[in-house]
């Protein structure tokens, strides 16, 4: 089911693609929310998640700008919601543990993509570290929050707090980047949450039966756990490794040299 578009979602993806990309180059346009996280509904929106790069020569002026770029709006009957963000700040970001930049790189459905992404990957995979758990428990938090905030209804916020955990859970202890929930829930002990999968497909809005919201009350608690557990048995160095950063920054800085007019 992941990355499952209709023959008009690809068109309308296409279209605004087209457009995007004619004002920026891509280094890679990701297909991000419930089509990439195993739960799309016949409404769920069309989310691009892109980073782009920027000629060498517009960062060096007086006004250098990594401004992101954003575009909400309903095409044909679809709403597209894309945003791109410059290479450099992306790569601070993935340093830092940002899972958004890193499922950008490493684990989302690329649309389209650069040769230069290829040679990305594997650098942004040697610089992976136990900081990413810190981006994955603040988020699942908030989307818990959010679930609370549905009365503990919304099938969608639920499976979101699931999808960020395991997907945190199974980075820091694999060093894999795996965003499909239905891929981890089996595996990491959560087979039974593909009854509130079955519920969000029916819809974005989907609510969860009184019976099925009660038990995942007090279940959705060891999501964390799992988290938690994989942070202290994580495969992956506290830190970026020295030799990594340093790799990554000789790969950005021949780019830059490469793209200097773009």
């Amino acid at each position: 089911m992941k990355g499952t578009l209709t023959e008009h979602q690809r068109a309308v993806a296409d279209r605004v693609l087209d457009e995007e990309s004619s004002r920026r180059a891509h280094l890679v346009v990701s297909l991000s929310g419930a089509h990439a996280y195993g739960f799309p509904s016949p409404d769920s929106d069309l989310d691009l998640k892109s980073i782009h790069i920027a000629p060498t020569s517009m960062l060096l002026g007086l006004q250098p700008s990594h401004i992101p770029t954003e575009r909400l709006e309903v095409l044909d009957g679809v709403e597209v919601d894309y945003s791109s963000n410059e290479l450099l700040p992306v790569l601070q970001g993935l340093l830092q543990g940002n899972g958004n930049y890193l499922e950008r790189v490493l684990g989302a459905i690329p649309l389209r993509g650069s040769p230069e992404l290829e040679s990305l990957r594997p650098l942004a995979r040697a610089a992976m570290s136990r900081r990413i758990h810190r981006h994955y428990n603040g988020f699942g938090q908030g989307q818990l929050r959010e679930w609370e905030k549905s009365g503990f209804r919304s099938a969608k916020r639920l499976l979101y707090v699931l999808r960020t955990t395991l997907t945190g859970a199974h980075a820091l202890r694999t060093g894999a980047v795996e965003t499909d929930v239905t891929e981890l829930l089996a595996p990491y002990g959560f087979a039974d949450a593909h009854a509130l999968v079955e519920e969000k497909v029916r819809g974005e809005k989907s609510e969860l039966p009184e019976a099925l919201s009660e038990r995942w009350r007090s279940e959705v608690a060891r999501s964390f756990e799992v988290l938690e557990s994989a942070k202290a048995d994580s495969i992956l160095p506290e830190a970026p490794p020295a030799d990594a950063v340093a790799a990554l920054d000789a790969w950005l800085l021949d780019l830059r040299r490469r793209n200097f007019d773009g």
